[in-house]
């Protein structure tokens, strides 16, 4: 997809990073509906197979260049498994292990302090008022989360691994593609990191019995995760990293369950109180600080 200097594109580019967080919110109200009827890495590994079943007929008809070498190959491969397998297996697995859907979505929100300590100890630039805006993020997110974890927690030694090597995951792959990956076209490239991430996922997904089962809830929310969170977030957030700051990038995940949290509040009608609500504007205050006095690293 070439990018245009035409105002359409040049509004699309500034909308991208909203309309990322919207979509990537989503994503837990699709495991919610999900979750009672298919085990996790079967329902990633059909939404990795369905995706490139759309993403490859598109590319063939526009003909659109894939990768240019083995080592770009291998460089999107290792971001997919990364970001894909590692991550939202991690979350889910994690989730269907007995973890609290606040306390992994916490976890995961260390992302951005990660990706600023580790860029900060390679010599980036993060300055006091980008740090600031990290911490305040994530005690705003803490606060938005607060009241999930007053629920009560089930942490166990299946579900805490496994909450960590997601976070790890999608640390790790974030910086990794800022690094190593060479521009690409997004559908190719998208591709290349759900083979790579389905042919990880198989033999999971195989070995744990391969439960999904068919029904207007789980087929609707297959639909989404396919349609939107993999061809319209995934996409997005590869397009993002690309253009973008690693820092600034990852701190929009802090954007992530406050957006959540209403998303349920419409969807399933849970609560929002005083509490959430602070830590929606502190939330929004530290991504605005971050994202603002960020430099390119």
């Amino acid at each position: 997809m070439s990018e245009s200097t035409s105002p359409w594109a040049q509004r699309w580019v500034v909308l991208m990073p909203s309309v990322f967080v919207l979509i990537w919110s989503t994503g837990f109200v699709v495991a919610k509906l999900a979750k009672p009827f298919a085990e996790p890495f079967a329902f990633l590994e059909l939404r990795y197979v369905l995706s490139l079943a759309l993403f490859l007929p598109w590319i063939f008809w526009r003909r659109v260049p894939w990768p240019s070498t083995p080592r770009q190959w291998g460089h999107i491969g290792l971001t997919g498994v990364l970001m894909h397998a590692g991550y939202l297996g991690g979350v889910w697995a994690a989730v269907k292990s007995g973890m609290g859907s606040g306390l992994s979505a916490l976890i995961v929100g260390l992302q951005p302090v990660l990706t600023a300590m580790w860029l900060s100890s390679r010599g980036g630039v993060i300055n006091a008022k980008q740090w600031a805006g990290l911490i305040l993020g994530f005690v705003g997110l803490t606060l938005v989360l607060w009241h999930k974890l007053e629920l009560g927690l089930e942490i166990n030694w299946v579900s805490l691994p496994l909450a960590i090597m997601a976070l790890m995951s999608i640390t790790v792959g974030t910086l990794y593609q800022k690094r190593f990956v060479m521009p690409c076209d997004v559908r190719t490239a998208n591709s290349v990191q759900l083979m790579a991430a389905a042919l990880v996922t198989l033999p999971v997904a195989w070995s744990l019995g391969g439960e999904f089962v068919l029904n207007a809830q789980s087929a609707f929310a297959l639909a989404w995760s396919v349609l939107v969170l993999t061809i319209g977030g995934s996409s997005l957030l590869y397009i993002l990293i690309q253009r973008g700051a690693a820092a600034s990038v990852t701190s929009l995940m802090y954007l992530v369950p406050p957006c959540t949290a209403l998303l349920a509040w419409i969807l399933f009608g849970e609560a929002i109180t005083a509490t959430t609500i602070l830590g929606v504007v502190l939330t929004a205050y530290g991504v605005h600080l971050a994202i603002k006095n960020t430099q390119a690293v």
